[in-house]
C-alpha cells in the first residue's frame, strides 16, 4: 500500500523536474545562441547590418530547434512573460510558474557564460551598451505583445504544432522592424546584461526593458482575450502541451 501510494508522487516530481529542466536548458540555449552568434558576427565582419543579420538568423534557427525539441516537455516557454501569462490564465499553477521563471533566469545567465567561454572570453563581463529611450521601450512593448498574442492564438486555435515555425518567425521579423531588436524576454534581457558584446544591454537599462516587456505581455493577453475568447467547449478541452 505504501509503495502504491508513493508511486504517483515520485512520477509527478520527476515530471516537474523534467519540465523545469527543459525551461532551464531551453532558455540557456537561447541566450547562448543570441550571445554567441553576436560575438561570432563581430569577428566575421565590421558591417553592423550583416552582424545583425547573422545574429537574427542564428537566433531564429536555435529557437526553432529548442521549441520543437522541448515544447512537448514544458511547453517551451523560455520566457517569464509567457509563463506569467499562462499562470494568469490558470494554464499553469503559480507555484510551478515561479520555478519556471527562476529556471529561465538562471538558465539565461549561464547561457551567456557558456557563450563567453566558447569564445575564450571572461565568463562574465557587465555590458556597457546603454539601451535607453521611449522608442526602444515601445519596441519592446510591440515585440512582446506580438509574441504573446501569437502564442495565445496558436494555443486557442489548436495550432500549437506550428509554434516551432511561427514563433521564431515573429522574433526574426521583430529583430528588424522594432527599434529594440526584439528582446521580448526578461530572462534573455537579464542574461544579455552580463556580456559586453554585440548583443549586450547595460545593467542599468534592464529594468525599463523588463517593465516594457510585461506591459507588452499584458497587451498581448488582452488581444487574445478579445479575439479568441474562451468558450465552454474550449475551456473543457485539455490544453496543447506543445504550444
Amino acid at each position: 500500500m505504501l509503495l502504491n501510494a508513493g508511486a504517483p508522487t515520485v512520477t509527478a516530481t520527476a515530471t516537474r523536474l523534467r519540465r523545469l529542466g527543459a525551461e532551464f536548458i531551453g532558455t540557456g540555449g537561447l541566450v547562448a545562441a543570441v550571445v554567441g552568434s553576436g560575438i561570432m558576427a563581430t569577428r566575421l565582419t565590421p558591417d553592423v547590418g550583416v552582424q545583425l543579420l547573422i545574429n537574427a538568423l542564428a537566433t531564429v534557427a536555435a529557437l526553432a530547434v529548442l521549441i520543437w525539441s522541448l515544447g512537448p516537455i514544458s511547453g517551451a516557454h523560455f520566457n517569464p512573460c509567457v509563463t506569467v501569462v499562462a499562470a494568469g490564465r490558470r494554464e499553469l499553477p503559480w507555484a510551478e510558474a515561479g520555478l519556471f521563471v527562476a529556471g529561465q533566469i538562471v538558465g539565461g545567465l549561464l547561457g551567456a557564460v557558456l557563450a563567453h567561454l566558447m569564445f575564450g572570453l571572461p565568463a562574465v563581463t557587465a555590458s556597457t551598451r546603454d539601451r535607453v529611450g521611449s522608442g526602444l521601450w515601445l519596441g519592446e512593448v510591440v515585440a512582446t505583445a506580438g509574441l504573446i498574442a501569437l502564442i495565445g492564438a496558436l494555443t486557442r486555435s489548436g495550432q500549437g504544432h506550428l509554434g516551432p515555425a511561427l514563433v521564431p518567425t515573429w522574433i526574426g521579423a521583430a529583430y528588424f522592424f522594432t527599434s529594440s531588436t526584439s528582446f521580448a524576454n526578461p530572462a534573455v534581457t537579464i542574461g544579455r546584461s552580463i556580456t559586453d558584446s554585440f548583443s549586450g544591454i547595460a545593467p542599468a537599462s534592464v529594468a525599463a526593458f523588463i517593465v516594457a516587456q510585461f506591459v507588452g505581455a499584458g497587451i498581448g493577453a488582452l488581444l487574445i482575450a478579445a479575439f479568441y475568447p474562451v468558450t465552454a467547449s474550449r475551456a473543457a478541452a485539455p490544453s496543447d502541451p506543445s504550444a
